[in-house]
């Protein structure tokens, strides 16, 4: 049986940068105005206390109560305003994290010959797939356990031409001091067993609001055009099966996998050969232009490396080996 992707392939695509932070706002409101709506729906899902959809029912009614909320009308309107809010911290995080790497994308755009971000889609995920994935891993069907336990309820998905370029993107967004890099799972250098290939970090980000200030967590996956070619053609084989994938296909999915990291390096290889100057082909730390920025020119390094010099540039080596151990893995 294929596992498939982690992150879902309903996303939205932005064809430049600006239009990535701005369309990010129609689309996620409009899911979210949608999950309040099934508030009214929730009640009729459950046959019983076990379900996850009648548990959370259960938890935003009481909730409504605490509220003052009396009657079933004033209670279903607390209901739906609890799931907007929930819904609207993840699509302020996703916006947070979208408006940086938007901004990393036009300062290459524009001030550089080369820019190592080729797409950038983003989704959220909505209730049904949220309260499928807190039946699969068991959690807690709470909005507290569902905060706690689920990562990847924002998802960006950041496309590059090169492996390295993933690599370079990575240690720039993860360097930036309001982010708290929680995760990461590299499975570039170790890919799954059925050959999906991406770099996946979960970062945490300050979403201020006008009575507190929450952080939340947001998934960015980033690849190669290669790796994002494979990755949606095996997330649609996956669900055209309905996760019953022939042995067959497996085996021809994880051949293509092979094809698509050869094809990588060999564009890799043209591409350094094409430079000629062997200190601007890219490597980890560097883009197809040149290193990144010296340490004095990079952010410091934030709250995630409390004892780290500031002047010190981080790679990816460093992020993943702190991010593991800060999590206890």
């Amino acid at each position: 049986m294929s596992s498939g992707p982690s992150m879902e392939t309903e996303f939205p695509t932005a064809r430049d940068g600006r239009a990535a932070a701005h369309s990010a706002e129609a689309p996620a409101a409009s899911e979210a105005d949608g999950d309040a709506r099934s508030g009214t729906q929730l009640a009729r899902r459950g046959d019983d206390d076990r379900d996850p959809y009648q548990q959370l029912f259960n938890q935003l009614q009481d909730n409504a109560g605490k509220n003052g909320s009396t009657g079933a009308v004033p209670r279903m309107i607390d209901i739906r305003r609890q799931l907007t809010e929930f819904q609207l911290h993840y699509k302020f995080g996703m916006d947070e994290v979208l408006t940086k790497i938007n901004v990393l994308r036009e300062e290459f755009e524009h001030t550089r010959d080369y820019s190592p971000i080729e797409h950038v889609n983003y989704r959220l995920k909505s209730l049904d797939r949220i309260l499928e994935k807190v039946d699969r891993y068991g959690c807690e069907p709470t909005l507290e356990g569902i905060r706690g336990a689920i990562r990847d309820i924002a998802g960006i998905r950041i496309t590059c031409s090169f492996v390295s370029d993933a690599y370079w993107v990575a240690e720039m967004l993860c360097s930036q001091p309001d982010l708290r890099v929680v995760e990461v799972k590299d499975y570039i250098h170790r890919p799954k067993p059925n050959g999906y290939k991406s770099l996946h970090v979960i970062v945490q980000v300050p979403v201020f609001l006008s009575n507190r200030t929450e952080f939340v967590y947001v998934e960015v996956q980033i690849r190669t055009v290669a790796m994002d070619f494979w990755a949606s053609l095996e997330h649609k084989i996956y669900y055209t099966y309905d996760g019953e994938v022939p042995d067959e296909i497996l085996e021809e999915l994880h051949d293509a996998a092979q094809k698509a990291d050869a094809l990588d390096r060999q564009m890799a290889e043209i591409r350094d050969r094409v430079t000629s100057l062997k200190e601007q082909a890219p490597t980890s730390g560097q883009g197809a232009t040149g290193p990144t920025p010296d340490a004095q020119d990079r952010p410091d390094s934030g709250r995630w490396f409390p004892e780290a010099d500031a002047s010190q540039a981080w790679r990816w080596e460093d992020i993943a080996a702190q991010a593991s151990s800060s999590s206890g893995d």
